[in-house]
């Protein structure tokens, strides 16, 4: 996969998964405070200081807001959804995430050795060697900025950037990073606007704006920013009683499982920038009514699902549905294939018909 469309999936279908990615590093503006005044900095200056950062001790609180237009499986649906995490590191390697999820709450600890995830709501922990592929995936609480810097050391590459100026964020001067698209890309985004701390450098807000909108679409940050180390036990983790303990083989396992199922989809990448669709084709049998592997629930109707979240659509793909935010659209045909971008629908279309 080339750097272009590494970026665009994120950008993309992957806008979601991107940023929550970096809703350990993010954070809204202060409201009514006096910008900042800075020494002044050249675009390529600052992206390259974000790409060579590192975190260093602190803490701090994270709220995310969602305007996206559409349910998302683990966001708050709405704006001003309040505190959803706490984010703890050490500066050395170590960290801690605490993230709200309704009632519940899951904790990810890296100690230094071992990456422990507690989940409350069924009393479970999984635990990862580090160096254990699966637990990578978790290892932003360690290293928080990885998000940010993939994201911003790819997006460049298609993007035209800009200092925009300067803010207040969680109380701390910062610098207003701007990525826009090149005038040639067909997409929904508008922008995606990075505030930097002055200080370390750290990215320390995202927002993702969507074409004829003035509020973002999506918006992730602290609320509370807090140079210096935190307690040290916080980076130690004992199973409480009673606790199912995992070893993370299983879950490297489970991720295989579904691995194979995103290749079995036969996936690609249509286009270049930040216009990229990714397209692939599911078995038509999955859009009919199945079993959910969740005793709790009965069958889900799938078919039924798409009517609710997009409305029908025909053309020279055949039929199926389309469903449209603020910053993506997807459109699924009735016989399973898949196209998915932060583009127009047309432009969907003209994948899909692509060989």
């Amino acid at each position: 996969m080339n750097r272009k469309r590494t970026a665009i999936a994120v950008a993309a279908a992957g806008t979601v998964a991107g940023v929550t990615g970096l809703v350990l590093i993010a954070s809204p503006a202060g409201a009514n405070e006096a910008p900042p005044v800075l020494p002044p900095i050249s675009a390529q200056a600052l992206v390259q200081s974000v790409l060579d950062t590192k975190v260093p001790a602190m803490d701090g609180a994270v709220e995310l807001q969602n305007n996206i237009g559409l349910p998302v499986p683990g966001l708050p649906q709405s704006s001003g959804s309040g505190e959803i995490a706490h984010v703890y590191s050490d500066g050395q390697g170590r960290g801690r995430i605490a993230l709200k999820q309704g009632g519940a709450e899951r904790t990810i600890v890296q100690d230094g050795t071992t990456t422990w995830l507690w989940n409350s709501a069924d009393r479970s922990v999984v635990k990862y060697r580090n160096g254990d592929t699966a637990a990578k995936q978790h290892d932003q609480v360690s290293d928080p900025t990885t998000a940010a810097q993939t994201i911003v050391g790819k997006i460049q590459q298609d993007s035209v950037i800009t200092v925009d100026g300067t803010a207040r964020v969680a109380g701390r001067p910062v610098y207003q990073l701007v990525l826009t698209p090149k005038p040639t890309e067909r997409t929904l985004l508008r922008e995606v606007r990075v505030s930097v701390d002055a200080d370390t450098r750290l990215p320390v807000r995202v927002e993702v704006l969507a074409n004829g909108q003035s509020e973002p679409a999506l918006e992730v940050g602290f609320t509370t920013f807090n140079a210096g180390a935190p307690d040290p036990s916080l980076f130690t983790f004992t199973p409480p009683a009673g606790a199912k303990v995992t070893d993370g083989t299983s879950a490297v396992r489970d991720e295989k499982e579904r691995t194979d199922l995103f290749n079995a989809v036969n996936g690609k990448f249509v286009g270049e920038g930040w216009d990229t669709v990714f397209t692939g084709k599911v078995p038509a049998s999955l859009l009919s009514t199945q079993a959910s592997k969740d005793p709790n629930r009965g069958p889900v109707d799938v078919t039924g699902l798409l009517s609710r979240l997009g409305k029908p659509v025909t053309g020279p793909f055949g039929s199926g549905y389309v469903i449209s935010t603020k910053v993506g659209t997807a459109l699924i045909t009735t016989d399973g294939r898949v196209a998915v971008g932060a583009v127009p629908q047309q432009v969907l279309v003209e994948a899909l018909g692509a060989k």
